[in-house]
Protein backbone atom coordinates (compact mmCIF):
# COMPACT_ATOMS: atom_id res chain seq x y z
CA UNK A 1 0.00 0.00 0.00
CA UNK A 2 1.57 3.24 -1.01
CA UNK A 3 2.12 5.77 1.56
CA UNK A 4 2.58 9.39 0.99
CA UNK A 5 3.09 12.41 3.80
CA UNK A 6 0.57 15.40 3.75
CA UNK A 7 1.89 18.94 4.30
CA UNK A 8 1.42 18.40 8.12
CA UNK A 9 3.84 15.21 8.25
CA UNK A 10 0.87 12.94 8.68
CA UNK A 11 1.28 9.77 6.47
CA UNK A 12 -1.47 9.10 3.95
CA UNK A 13 -2.16 5.85 2.36
CA UNK A 14 -3.87 5.18 -1.03
CA UNK A 15 -4.97 2.23 -2.86
CA UNK A 16 -4.60 1.50 -6.54
CA UNK A 17 -6.64 -0.58 -9.00
CA UNK A 18 -6.48 -1.39 -12.80
CA UNK A 19 -4.26 0.66 -15.40
CA UNK A 20 -4.46 3.90 -17.41
CA UNK A 21 -4.54 7.31 -16.70
CA UNK A 22 -5.35 8.13 -12.97
CA UNK A 23 -8.50 9.26 -11.27
CA UNK A 24 -8.25 10.14 -7.83
CA UNK A 25 -11.26 8.84 -5.65
CA UNK A 26 -12.34 10.53 -2.45
CA UNK A 27 -14.60 7.73 -0.20
CA UNK A 28 -17.54 9.02 1.83
CA UNK A 29 -18.57 8.19 5.53
CA UNK A 30 -17.19 11.34 6.47
CA UNK A 31 -13.89 9.65 7.02
CA UNK A 32 -14.48 6.26 6.50
CA UNK A 33 -11.25 4.16 4.67
CA UNK A 34 -11.82 3.18 1.04
CA UNK A 35 -12.51 -0.09 1.37
CA UNK A 36 -16.35 -0.03 0.28
CA UNK A 37 -15.65 1.30 -3.25
CA UNK A 38 -14.52 -1.72 -4.02
CA UNK A 39 -13.35 -1.04 -7.65
CA UNK A 40 -16.33 1.21 -8.58
CA UNK A 41 -18.32 -1.71 -10.36
CA UNK A 42 -15.54 -2.48 -12.41
CA UNK A 43 -14.79 1.31 -13.55
CA UNK A 44 -10.85 -0.28 -13.17
CA UNK A 45 -11.01 -1.96 -16.33
CA UNK A 46 -10.87 1.88 -17.59
CA UNK A 47 -8.95 4.12 -15.86
CA UNK A 48 -6.84 3.44 -12.78
CA UNK A 49 -7.92 4.14 -9.81
CA UNK A 50 -6.10 5.93 -6.89
CA UNK A 51 -8.60 5.46 -3.86
CA UNK A 52 -7.56 7.84 -0.43
CA UNK A 53 -8.04 6.57 2.62
CA UNK A 54 -8.65 9.50 4.47
CA UNK A 55 -6.48 10.47 7.60
CA UNK A 56 -7.33 8.35 10.38
CA UNK A 57 -8.66 6.00 8.62
CA UNK A 58 -7.68 3.04 7.06
CA UNK A 59 -3.93 2.55 6.18
CA UNK A 60 -3.47 6.17 6.80
CA UNK A 61 -2.03 7.86 10.17
CA UNK A 62 -3.98 9.45 12.79
CA UNK A 63 -2.93 12.72 12.94
CA UNK A 64 -1.20 14.60 15.85
CA UNK A 65 -4.03 17.78 15.48
CA UNK A 66 -7.09 16.20 15.52
CA UNK A 67 -8.83 19.58 13.89
CA UNK A 68 -7.11 18.46 10.96
CA UNK A 69 -10.13 16.27 10.61
CA UNK A 70 -11.83 19.47 9.62
CA UNK A 71 -13.13 19.17 5.54
CA UNK A 72 -11.76 22.48 4.63
CA UNK A 73 -8.41 21.18 5.83
CA UNK A 74 -8.48 18.06 4.12
CA UNK A 75 -7.94 19.92 0.74
CA UNK A 76 -4.37 20.14 1.55
CA UNK A 77 -4.29 16.09 1.43
CA UNK A 78 -5.74 16.10 -2.00
CA UNK A 79 -3.32 18.87 -3.07
CA UNK A 80 -0.53 16.85 -1.24
CA UNK A 81 -1.71 13.52 -3.36
CA UNK A 82 -1.74 15.28 -6.69
CA UNK A 83 2.15 16.45 -5.58
CA UNK A 84 3.03 13.12 -4.95
CA UNK A 85 1.32 11.75 -8.29
CA UNK A 86 3.70 14.29 -9.99
CA UNK A 87 0.16 15.63 -11.93
CA UNK A 88 -0.23 18.99 -12.89
CA UNK A 89 -3.80 18.57 -13.01
CA UNK A 90 -6.26 15.49 -11.55
CA UNK A 91 -9.74 13.70 -12.25
CA UNK A 92 -11.62 13.63 -9.07
CA UNK A 93 -14.30 10.94 -8.09
CA UNK A 94 -16.23 11.40 -5.12
CA UNK A 95 -18.11 9.26 -2.96
CA UNK A 96 -21.11 10.37 -0.92
CA UNK A 97 -19.61 13.43 2.16
CA UNK A 98 -16.21 12.81 -0.16
CA UNK A 99 -18.24 15.34 -2.71
CA UNK A 100 -17.97 17.90 0.01
CA UNK A 101 -14.05 17.50 -0.03
CA UNK A 102 -14.20 16.98 -4.16
CA UNK A 103 -16.03 20.40 -4.28
CA UNK A 104 -13.89 22.39 -1.71
CA UNK A 105 -11.02 21.42 -3.78
CA UNK A 106 -11.89 22.20 -7.05
CA UNK A 107 -13.22 25.89 -5.23
CA UNK A 108 -9.49 26.42 -3.82
CA UNK A 109 -7.52 24.53 -6.61
CA UNK A 110 -9.65 25.08 -9.89
CA UNK A 111 -6.31 24.99 -12.32
CA UNK A 112 -5.20 21.67 -10.93
CA UNK A 113 -9.20 19.93 -11.70
CA UNK A 114 -9.22 17.84 -15.05
CA UNK A 115 -13.20 15.84 -14.61
CA UNK A 116 -14.90 16.02 -11.39
CA UNK A 117 -17.31 12.89 -11.17
CA UNK A 118 -19.74 13.22 -8.04
CA UNK A 119 -21.80 9.95 -7.40
CA UNK A 120 -24.51 10.49 -4.67
CA UNK A 121 -23.29 13.29 -3.64
CA UNK A 122 -23.81 14.33 -0.20
CA UNK A 123 -24.39 18.68 -0.86
CA UNK A 124 -23.89 20.19 2.85
CA UNK A 125 -20.82 22.21 1.14
CA UNK A 126 -23.08 24.20 -0.85
CA UNK A 127 -26.16 24.73 1.76
CA UNK A 128 -28.72 22.89 -0.27
CA UNK A 129 -30.46 20.71 2.01
CA UNK A 130 -33.24 17.96 1.18
CA UNK A 131 -36.36 18.26 2.99
CA UNK A 132 -38.07 15.99 4.55
CA UNK A 133 -40.96 15.33 2.05
CA UNK A 134 -38.35 14.82 -0.57
CA UNK A 135 -36.77 12.20 1.33
CA UNK A 136 -40.18 10.26 1.96
CA UNK A 137 -41.05 10.94 -1.72
CA UNK A 138 -38.34 8.49 -2.65
CA UNK A 139 -38.90 6.14 0.60
CA UNK A 140 -42.28 5.42 -0.81
CA UNK A 141 -41.29 4.57 -4.31
CA UNK A 142 -39.76 1.23 -2.33
CA UNK A 143 -43.46 0.15 -0.97
CA UNK A 144 -44.48 -3.06 -1.72
CA UNK A 145 -40.99 -4.51 -0.56
CA UNK A 146 -40.99 -7.26 2.08
CA UNK A 147 -39.15 -4.77 4.30
CA UNK A 148 -40.87 -1.67 3.76
CA UNK A 149 -43.14 -1.95 6.50
CA UNK A 150 -40.52 -1.64 9.17
CA UNK A 151 -38.12 0.47 7.63
CA UNK A 152 -40.97 3.09 6.62
CA UNK A 153 -42.11 3.34 10.40
CA UNK A 154 -38.39 3.53 11.08
CA UNK A 155 -37.93 6.90 8.82
CA UNK A 156 -40.65 8.63 10.23
CA UNK A 157 -39.86 8.19 13.73
CA UNK A 158 -35.94 9.14 12.63
CA UNK A 159 -37.53 12.29 10.79
CA UNK A 160 -39.79 13.09 13.71
CA UNK A 161 -37.13 12.60 16.07
CA UNK A 162 -38.34 10.02 18.08
CA UNK A 163 -35.78 7.38 16.63
CA UNK A 164 -34.79 4.70 18.88
CA UNK A 165 -31.06 3.00 18.86
CA UNK A 166 -32.61 0.38 16.04
CA UNK A 167 -34.04 3.43 13.65
CA UNK A 168 -30.81 3.72 11.90
CA UNK A 169 -30.57 -0.07 11.08
CA UNK A 170 -34.27 -0.54 10.25
CA UNK A 171 -33.25 2.11 7.31
CA UNK A 172 -30.85 0.29 5.60
CA UNK A 173 -32.49 -0.89 3.05
CA UNK A 174 -33.54 2.25 1.76
CA UNK A 175 -29.98 3.29 0.51
CA UNK A 176 -29.68 0.08 -2.06
CA UNK A 177 -31.53 -0.50 -4.96
CA UNK A 178 -32.13 -4.19 -4.18
CA UNK A 179 -32.08 -5.15 -0.39
CA UNK A 180 -30.67 -8.93 -1.32
CA UNK A 181 -27.54 -10.74 0.20
CA UNK A 182 -24.61 -8.66 -1.86
CA UNK A 183 -26.59 -5.54 -0.44
CA UNK A 184 -26.43 -6.80 2.78
CA UNK A 185 -23.19 -8.20 3.09
CA UNK A 186 -21.67 -5.01 1.95
CA UNK A 187 -23.64 -2.46 4.58
CA UNK A 188 -22.06 -5.34 7.06
CA UNK A 189 -18.78 -4.88 5.94
CA UNK A 190 -18.59 -1.09 6.77
CA UNK A 191 -19.34 -1.68 10.56
CA UNK A 192 -16.45 0.08 12.16
CA UNK A 193 -14.88 1.37 9.12
CA UNK A 194 -15.34 4.88 10.20
CA UNK A 195 -13.45 7.09 12.11
CA UNK A 196 -16.20 8.51 14.52
CA UNK A 197 -14.21 11.03 16.21
CA UNK A 198 -12.86 12.18 12.50
CA UNK A 199 -16.77 12.56 11.35
CA UNK A 200 -17.55 14.51 14.57
CA UNK A 201 -14.88 16.76 13.37
CA UNK A 202 -15.51 16.77 9.28
CA UNK A 203 -18.14 19.19 9.79
CA UNK A 204 -17.29 21.51 12.73
CA UNK A 205 -17.71 25.26 12.99
CA UNK A 206 -16.04 27.09 10.18
CA UNK A 207 -15.81 23.69 7.93
CA UNK A 208 -18.39 24.91 5.10
CA UNK A 209 -18.94 28.50 3.47
CA UNK A 210 -21.66 27.61 1.18
CA UNK A 211 -21.75 31.00 -0.39
CA UNK A 212 -18.85 31.51 -1.08
CA UNK A 213 -17.86 27.53 -2.67
CA UNK A 214 -21.11 28.34 -4.60
CA UNK A 215 -19.62 31.45 -5.99
CA UNK A 216 -16.42 29.62 -6.78
CA UNK A 217 -18.12 26.61 -8.47
CA UNK A 218 -20.05 28.95 -10.93
CA UNK A 219 -16.25 29.84 -12.71
CA UNK A 220 -14.99 26.10 -12.42
CA UNK A 221 -14.09 25.60 -16.16
CA UNK A 222 -13.69 21.52 -15.47
CA UNK A 223 -16.55 19.37 -16.93
CA UNK A 224 -18.93 18.03 -14.05
CA UNK A 225 -20.84 14.35 -13.95
CA UNK A 226 -23.49 14.47 -11.04
CA UNK A 227 -24.66 10.93 -10.75
CA UNK A 228 -27.61 10.23 -8.76
CA UNK A 229 -29.61 7.36 -7.96
CA UNK A 230 -33.39 6.75 -8.13
CA UNK A 231 -34.06 6.01 -5.30
CA UNK A 232 -31.32 7.41 -3.05
CA UNK A 233 -32.58 8.18 0.46
CA UNK A 234 -29.71 9.97 1.37
CA UNK A 235 -29.42 12.25 -1.66
CA UNK A 236 -33.14 12.28 -3.42
CA UNK A 237 -32.67 13.39 -7.21
CA UNK A 238 -34.05 16.66 -6.23
CA UNK A 239 -31.25 17.71 -4.32
CA UNK A 240 -28.50 16.36 -6.68
CA UNK A 241 -29.87 18.34 -9.85
CA UNK A 242 -29.80 21.64 -7.55
CA UNK A 243 -26.45 21.01 -6.97
CA UNK A 244 -25.70 20.14 -10.82
CA UNK A 245 -26.97 23.49 -11.42
CA UNK A 246 -24.54 25.34 -9.51
CA UNK A 247 -21.69 24.36 -12.13
CA UNK A 248 -21.39 25.67 -15.66
CA UNK A 249 -20.33 22.22 -17.17
CA UNK A 250 -22.17 19.89 -15.91
CA UNK A 251 -23.86 16.42 -16.75
CA UNK A 252 -26.64 15.54 -14.46
CA UNK A 253 -27.34 11.99 -14.56
CA UNK A 254 -30.42 9.43 -12.36
CA UNK A 255 -29.24 5.96 -12.32
CA UNK A 256 -32.48 4.41 -12.39
CA UNK A 257 -33.58 1.79 -9.54
CA UNK A 258 -30.05 3.00 -7.95
CA UNK A 259 -29.68 3.66 -4.59
CA UNK A 260 -26.62 5.42 -2.66
CA UNK A 261 -23.91 2.77 -4.08
CA UNK A 262 -25.14 2.70 -7.94
CA UNK A 263 -22.06 0.58 -9.15
CA UNK A 264 -23.38 -1.81 -6.75
CA UNK A 265 -27.03 -1.64 -8.31
CA UNK A 266 -26.39 -1.62 -11.79
CA UNK A 267 -22.48 -1.73 -12.67
CA UNK A 268 -22.95 -1.86 -16.05
CA UNK A 269 -24.54 0.97 -16.64
CA UNK A 270 -22.84 3.16 -13.87
CA UNK A 271 -19.29 2.41 -15.35
CA UNK A 272 -20.53 2.98 -18.86
CA UNK A 273 -21.83 6.37 -17.96
CA UNK A 274 -18.52 7.03 -15.51
CA UNK A 275 -15.88 5.89 -17.62
CA UNK A 276 -17.87 7.61 -21.12
CA UNK A 277 -17.56 10.88 -18.48
CA UNK A 278 -14.08 10.10 -17.93
CA UNK A 279 -12.59 9.38 -21.14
Amino acid sequence: MPVFSAHDGTGLAYHVLGEGAPVVCLPGGPMQDSDYLGDLGGLSAHRRLIMLDPRGAGGSAVPQDTASYRCDRLVGDVEALREHLGLDRIDLLAHSAGANLAVLYAARHPERVGRLALIAPSTRAVGIEADGESRLAVARLREGEPWYGAAFAALEAIMSGNATGHSRKAIEPFFYGRWDAAAQAHQAAQDGRRNEEAAAAFGAEGAFDPAATRAALAGLAAPVLLLAGEVDLNTPPSAAAGFAALFPDAEFVVQPGAGHFPWLDDADRFVATTARFLG
